[in-house]
């Protein structure tokens, strides 16, 4: 019976493990048991996956309506980011402890479930189960705020996740149907199956890359998650920011390592927030606004691909999963002692909340990339991988420019206006001890990773190449010397700044950057159109009104099942027809909202 046990427990997709504990929240009354489900589950799934004695294939099959499925194919790529995604969770489930609220918890449990569980599949449709399970827990994570604000960015979020859902499934359709298997392991040689694994000249693989693109937060379509971070709940944050843009970073690593575009797009998401978040006012939103240009240095390596590079962005993805949650930890605590995250209501909280100071100044640390810091020896593969020629000179230049940035936005302004700058008058009781265990686990995580590497390295996808890095390049003076340098010159430029007023002033306002295009762009050219026709507005509604009833009669007469659409077409390509027709009564949905 014991050894009947152990083969189940090596061989379930450790991301069950959570997801079954959500259905233990209703049930668990009392700390004791709380603590039982939200930490037992990440501990539980964390012990499963370090017993499992096999990489590389598929640990469980089965057949399902007619199809081959993989749920469970653990391997180098899958097991770092399945440590990382456990570990948040862990570190989430820590944290939540502060709280009772069985919406978030279980909503919790689900959402690092699911991303943990997406990881691991071996097949197309356990990896869209997943998929959908992780947008409709974040959904459920930003609508636990309870707010006005909160229910209109839970809207914009699931037109959104409803687009990458759709992508993936179209995508997925296509793509399976050219290849004849929906099991990864079937569609190409072994020496591919780590990464690279689609083809983007077969049917479907561009939808898929943009599922990817749209998680990940790739430019033009990266507003709901500068939308969702600042209108969750202190604890939804620290969630979010974990799992939603790592899980499309790994199907992009996954799928598609190696595309020369994908080097320019994370180019530029590393440097476009950059400007956003040093005029920004919510801190909780430069965080965001950082998450997306930490998020461009990910891809960017997956881009340039290559061992290191790989190991790069296989590392900092999982010390950012780390570190820029113990960030969103030190502001969740600001937000429920002072119920704001304002820069402009916020300074001296040192005073009264010592602790929370410390643990921010240690993410920021953390995040800036200091020597002996968590960034450090995960982002030094990037851009070595960079100096090396396997980007263009100018994304080099860019990356180091992005760093400087990060420095600046989220390693001096957000310990800075939050608990020194001008004294707010505000004198909050310290974060409670939940919250202060958490935030103090992560940063000794992060002391782990920056201070000694060696072991962090070791489970990386290219072990040698990485260890390699470690005793060659990382401690190169040539190396510390630019960092330095970098380093001396943001704060430099920080300080001359303030020194001159030159800084931008914070002050309450939104800022909004290209999602303007919709929430106040196309409000306002309704209303200008409406205003100029007069009468004729009424007339030109009431044809459109007699167009758009013949248009769902004519598709109600194609998509019929009797259409000639299902007659002519496969079922892949009405896929695809459906995705088409729902991403514009979803664009057109999402125009309309303010």
């Amino acid at each position: 019976m014991f050894e009947v046990a152990g083969r189940i427990f090596t061989s379930a997709n450790p991301g069950l493990f959570l997801i079954l504990a959500a259905a233990l929240v209703p049930f668990a009354k009392g700390m004791p048991a709380r603590t039982a489900v939200l930490l037992g589950a990440p501990v539980l799934a964390l012990l499963a996956l370090l017993y499992v004695p096999e990489f590389g294939a598929d640990r469980f099959s089965l057949r399902f309506l007619g199809f081959d499925l993989a749920p469970y194919r653990p391997d180098r790529i899958s097991r770092i980011f399945g440590f990382g995604f456990l570990i948040a969770s862990l570190l989430s489930g820590i944290y939540s402890l502060y709280r009772e609220d069985r919406l978030q918890d279980a909503s919790g449990l689900v959402y690092g479930g699911s991303a943990t569980g997406a990881v691991f599949a071996g097949d197309f449709l356990t990896l869209i189960v997943f998929w959908e399970i992780a947008s409709l827990a974040s959904i459920a994570l930003v609508l636990a705020r309870r707010t006005r604000e909160a229910q209109g960015a839970a809207y914009r979020i699931v037109i959104i996740q409803i687009l990458s859902g759709l992508a993936l499934i179209a995508g997925a359709a296509l793509y399976g149907s050219s290849v004849h298997t929906m099991v990864f392991s079937q569609m190409a040689p072994p020496e591919q199956l780590l990464i690279g694994l689609f083809d983007l000249d077969r049917p479907g693989a561009w939808l898929i890359l943009a599922a990817a693109g749209i998680k990940a937060g790739f430019p033009l379509v990266h507003n709901w998650l500068t939308d969702a971070y600042p209108n969750t709940t202190p604890s939804g944050a620290v969630t979010m920011s974990a799992f939603t843009t790592t899980l499309g970073v790994y199907l992009l690593m996954r799928g598609f390592a190696g595309t020369p575009w994908l080097i320019w797009a994370g180019a530029a998401m590393t440097v476009y927030p950059v400007f956003f978040a040093v005029v920004e006012n919510d801190l909780r939103k430069v965080l965001a606004y950082s998450s997306n240009n930490q998020i461009g240095f990910i891809v960017c390596a997956i881009g340039m691909s290559g061992p290191l590079a790989i190991n790069g962005a296989a590392a900092h993805a999982v010390a950012h999963m780390i570190f820029k949650g113990l960030l969103f930890m030190t502001m969740g605590a600001v937000m429920l002692r002072t119920e704001t995250t304002k820069a402009s209501e916020l300074g001296g909280l040192h005073r009264s909340m010592p602790f929370t100071a410390l643990f921010c100044i240690v993410g920021a640390v953390s995040i800036s990339a200091l020597p002996l810091s968590a960034a450090f020896a995960s982002q030094s593969m990037i851009m070595s991988s960079a100096e090396l020629g396997y980007a263009p000179y100018i994304v080099w230049a860019m990356l180091l420019f992005a760093s400087a940035g990060v420095l600046e936005h989220s390693g001096i302004k957000i310990p800075y206006f939050a608990f020194f700058s001008h004294d707010s008058g505000l004198r909050p009781q310290e974060a409670p001890f939940p919250m202060l265990l958490a935030m103090g686990v992560a940063s000794a995580l992060c002391a782990m990773i920056g201070f000694s590497p060696g072991w962090f390295y070791d489970i990386l996808p290219y072990r040698d190449v990485a260890l390699t890095h470690l005793a060659r390049d990382l401690w190169s003076p040539a190396h510390l010397l630019v960092q330095a340098q970098l380093l001396a010159f943001a704060v430099l430029a920080f300080l001359l700044l303030k020194r001159f007023r030159a800084y931008p002033p914070e002050k309450p306002g939104i800022i909004i950057d290209v999602e303007w295009i919709w929430r106040a762009g196309a409000p306002r050219l309704g209303r200008f159109l409406r205003r100029k026709l007069g009468p004729a507005s009424e007339a030109f509604a009431g044809v459109t009104t007699a167009l758009a009833a013949a248009l769902l009669f004519l598709i109600w007469q194609a998509f019929a099942p009797h259409g000639w659409v299902a007659r002519r077409f496969p079922l892949a390509l009405t896929t695809v027809w459906i995705l088409g027709i729902v991403t514009v009564v979803l664009v057109a949905s999402l125009a309309s909202t303010r």
